[in-house]
């Protein structure tokens, strides 16, 4: 997943990460007012430091760096929740066919035509993570994709299954920002972004980004995170529930959230058409009870023990998740549209 800070702010509310790293120990003799004073010092620069570009795109890059490894280990190559039927209790044999279903209903609800007249050639994987998706549309198409990411483990990885899948030839991997993409305008013919929204901190930079790329005619594709359409009365989330998102922003390296109406009036405002827009929450809502199982697996455990603190602390906050959709304050989104030819 990629990112950049900028200066945009979502219409509805800013949210910042917290410091990304932690104190360092102090010794003991270091206590009554200058204790105080440099943990206060410390504090503030970590807390500068987590805030800007450069240190949220290095946050980003090693929570990816560390987890990676334990969430394929345990749940396979598709590094994205999974689809399923509302109101269902899946087992965890469901789990990996789950996330090619969402692959697929993203595709569905975009329109994406299998026709070989139609079907897309060039794909951009934003936030590709270890690759998943770009072997899946790679194959499914036949088409040739590029993935990006912050994270070099990630990026060798994606590179590693797709030689051992044959795919060398038809996809490529490189650690690139989504806000500055390394490709020339027009160059795609489908632009696909799973579950990396979420980590950039201007999304109307986002999504021009998208759409730079994007060939005249192209579908754009973003399933997110987001958090819930404010009502006409309201000007902002609700003190409690900035505070829980903020509570997740620290562990995943998440910056400002947004709701999937801002996506939306994003995608108009860059004269993006055959916008569309769906609350998928319900379809994942098994998703991050099973996470929470398979850790507590022993394969789960032990993996989680060996990857390191940032893994862990993500781990943590995954009840988190669970009351944010409990109390419809996360929404699972996907928006889709169309650059005019």
């Amino acid at each position: 997943m990629s990112t950049l800070l900028h200066s945009y702010t979502p219409p509805s509310v800013s949210l910042h990460p917290r410091p990304s790293r932690h104190l360092r120990p102090l010794r003991f003799q270091q206590v009554g007012r200058m204790g105080n004073r440099v943990v206060r010092a410390q504090a503030a620069t970590e807390a500068t430091e987590a805030t800007t570009s450069e240190g949220l795109k290095k946050g980003i890059a090693e929570f990816y760096d560390e987890s990676s490894g334990v969430w394929e280990s345990v749940w396979g190559d598709h590094m994205h929740h999974g689809f399923y039927e509302p109101g269902t209790t899946a087992s965890l044999s469901d789990h990996r066919p789950a996330q090619i279903r969402m692959i697929e209903e993203a595709l569905g609800f975009a329109g994406i035509s299998d026709d070989p007249m139609k079907k897309p050639k060039t794909i951009v994987d934003v936030g590709c993570g270890i690759g998943g998706s770009s072997r899946y549309l790679a194959k499914k198409y036949g088409a040739q994709c590029r993935g990006i990411t912050l994270s070099p483990v990630q990026a060798q990885r994606a590179q590693e299954l797709a030689a051992a899948e044959g795919l060398a030839d038809k996809v490529s991997f490189q650690v690139a920002d989504a806000l500055q993409q390394p490709f020339p305008d027009g160059e795609f013919d489908l632009v696909w972004s799973m579950e990396s929204g979420e980590h950039m901190p201007d999304k109307r930079k986002f999504v021009s980004e998208l759409a730079r790329v994007a060939a005249p005619g192209a579908t754009i594709i973003i399933v997110t995170w987001c958090h819930r359409d404010l009502s006409p009365s309201e000007d902002s989330l609700k003190p409690d529930d900035i505070a829980l998102l903020n509570k997740i922003c620290d562990a995943y390296y998440l910056p400002a959230w947004c709701s999937a109406s801002d996506y939306v009036n994003i995608a108009k405002s860059l004269s993006l058409e055959n916008i569309k827009t769906a609350d998928w929450s319900d379809n994942v809502a098994p998703f991050w009870p099973a996470v929470i199982r398979s850790a507590f697996t022993w394969q789960g455990f032990t993996s989680l023990l060996r990857s390191g603190w940032k893994t862990i602390k993500g781990a943590l906050v995954m009840p988190l998740m669970i009351e944010g959709y409990k109390k419809n304050l996360i929404k699972f989104a996907v928006i889709t549209c169309t650059k005019p030819n």
